[in-house]
């Protein structure tokens, strides 16, 4: 599919319902939720219980076969932990008590070098997964987790199943010729960035704590050969499952032997994370023309397999819609980082656009074909659900014309929420396709800044009486530097929106407060993120929880915090900041 450049804008608020589909009891929806110390949390390892494991216990590294995960315990060396930061939200989706967070061994225990008493270190039940993946277009075989351990699954008053994983803990079998560990800097973009995306409403991995290790690390951010020793650190992110793409694609390209591993891994994702596809029925009435002749249809209901293929595909797409309607650019759409819940995972050299250019990649390695750039996702996410649709092909659990429809389904749930998203954005009530890809144009070619202009718009007003040199003063902090001939450009753009605005008959006030509703004020520009990292690197946490606290509420004015919504100065697009390597 192609959507174009600029490409599509979306910008919506989702429910945790709709991240953790049916993972929710009705029945127990209501009832008060107790707070738990860790020591009650309601664990409950399906994971493990349910799928092959990797009889070897060692973590060399080595070749799994056979296998979705290897059995291994956190490994990380530990020197005096501290406690960095931590999510309260995430703690209550856990019916934690945010109590815990000071007790004196809690960095201790989510840093894998303390065994929780009854919990998952002393089942010997934490694991690392095994999956593979394409990375940048190419076939990769075997990755898995190669620093990230799962610590089990917990199960919620609501009856949500969570997964806990702590990333930089130790080596696995999956680590290659890696460490296992992580440091400080990435450590703290990834916590910032999966709370963040969260408050901007786009599902996405959480993150309930992050803990220094008290050893320092070897990293060459660059690949230049100039390594340098840095803070070590660990994450506790947390999802309903950290399943991905690559983690069927694995099975079905090993061969014969395999496949019905695929078959085990798809009822098991279907069983615990797609339950209405699990219990559906033909009431449900999902059967659909394939327009290939006047025989051809597709009965979701009667395969499983394919209608869950379907809801994989349209969540991919309301997931990516999401991204460029915040100007979020991942960085590494490899099928490995790509969750099979429609989830941002994987956070590495992620980036938020600043000055809008569809070309823009915070990945250093991807710069020479810029592969995974903004403007591309659209069309990668389509790329990379067809290696998801193949996998399941190869083990015969759909066919062409359900692999065809699939396809075709993620095309038009983005399109569909580009436009309804898009036109929330400037404020209108129906999509008007020139209108919206004339201003896109107009902002990249000034390099506007994405988040300050769409916040900007919603202070245009429907007064006819304005003159026509007065006409850009609501916008005069986006179009910065701009000459005669773009004056007028914008003008003559900023005429015709108005008009589009006085037919609508919305007042001015309840239309911009509808629009500052889905165009957030703040987003975790990697600049900000640096001055954080700067910080704590020398034991100062007070930006990176300061930080945390402004992105819970990006759509808000939240006055006294302006600063973190102003343009990035000069520094922040030196290397390192504003573009990272995969291995940041």
């Amino acid at each position: 599919m192609s959507l174009g450049s600029p490409p599509p804008a979306v910008a919506t608020a989702v429910s945790d319902d709709s991240v953790t589909d049916g993972l929710e009891n009705q029945s127990s929806s209501e009832n008060v939720r107790v707070k738990l110390k860790l020591e009650d949390l309601n664990w409950d390892h399906s994971f493990v219980r349910e799928l092959p494991s990797d009889p070897r216990t060692d973590i060399i590294s080595r070749e799994v076969l056979h296998a979705c995960y290897s059995k291994v315990s956190p490994s990380a060396e530990v020197e005096n932990p501290q406690l960095v930061v931590w999510s309260e939200s995430v703690a209550d989706i856990l019916d934690l008590d945010s109590k815990e967070f000071e007790r004196p061994d809690f960095p201790f225990l989510f840093s894998g070098a303390s065994s929780l008493k009854g919990g998952y270190l002393s089942l010997r039940l934490s694991y690392a997964q095994c999956y593979g993946g394409h990375q940048f277009g190419m076939w990769a075989g075997q990755l898995g987790d190669g620093r990230a351990i799962t610590l089990g699954e917990l199960l919620n008053s609501k009856s949500q199943r969570w997964e806990l994983q702590l990333k930089g803990a130790g080596k696995t079998p999956y680590s290659r010729f890696a460490d296992g560990l992580a440091v400080l800097r990435s450590s703290i973009r990834e916590f910032l960035c999966s709370e963040a995306m969260h408050s901007l409403g786009i599902p996405t991995s959480r993150a309930l704590s992050l803990v220094t290790t008290g050893k320092f690390v070897s990293r060459d951010m660059f690949y230049d050969g100039n390594p340098k020793d840095e803070p070590g650190a660990i994450v506790c992110r947390v999802a309903p499952s950290f399943l991905r793409f690559g983690s069927f694609q694995i099975h079905a390209l090993r061969g014969k032997e395999d496949l019905g591993i695929v078959r085990t891994l798809a009822d098991y994702t279907i069983k615990h994370h797609f339950p209405r596809i699990e219990n559906m029925s033909k009431s449900d009435g999902l059967s659909f023309s394939t327009g290939e002749g006047n025989n051809a249809v597709v009965d979701l209901t009667s395969n499983k397999y394919a209608a869950w293929l379907v809801e994989v595909a349209e969540r991919t797409a309301s997931l990516i819609a999401r991204w460029q309607g915040v100007g979020f650019t991942h960085g590494v759409l490899n099928t490995d980082n790509m969750s099979i819940l429609g989830l941002t995972i994987d956070y590495g050299p992620f980036g938020f656009l600043d000055a809008f250019d569809p070309s823009f990649t915070p990945n250093t390695t991807d710069i020479p074909g810029r592969r995974y750039c903004f403007a591309n996702q659209p069309d990668i996410g389509s790329w990379n659900i067809g290696q998801f649709a193949s996998a399941l092909s190869t083990a015969q659990l759909i066919n062409k014309e359900e692999f065809n429809y699939a396809m075709e389904r993620y095309g038009t749930k983005l399109m569909d929420d580009y436009q309804a998203i898009m036109t929330k954005k400037v404020g209108l009530l129906k999509y008007n396709k020139e209108l919206i890809g004339e201003l896109l144009n107009n902002m990249a070619v000034d390099k506007v800044d994405y988040t300050n202009f769409f916040r900007l718009l919603s202070n245009i007003r429907t007064d006819s009486n304005v003159p026509d040199e007065e006409l850009l003063v609501p916008l005069k902090a986006a179009l910065l530097d701009i000459g005669r001939e773009r004056r007028e450009a914008w003008t003559s753009w900023v005429k015709r929106y108005r008009a589009e605005l006085s037919a609508i008959g919305v007042p001015d006030e309840e239309r911009k407060a509808s629009m500052n509703s889905v165009n957030p004020k703040y987003i975790l520009r990697n600049y900000l993120c640096q001055s954080a990292i700067d910080m704590a690197e020398q034991g100062d946490f007070r930006e990176v929880r300061r930080l945390l606290k402004v992105m819970e509420r990006p759509y808000d004015e939240q006055p006294g915090m302006e600063r973190y919504a102003r343009l990035p100065p000069a520094w922040a697009y030196r290397p390192g900041v504003c573009m990272l390597s995969c291995s940041s």
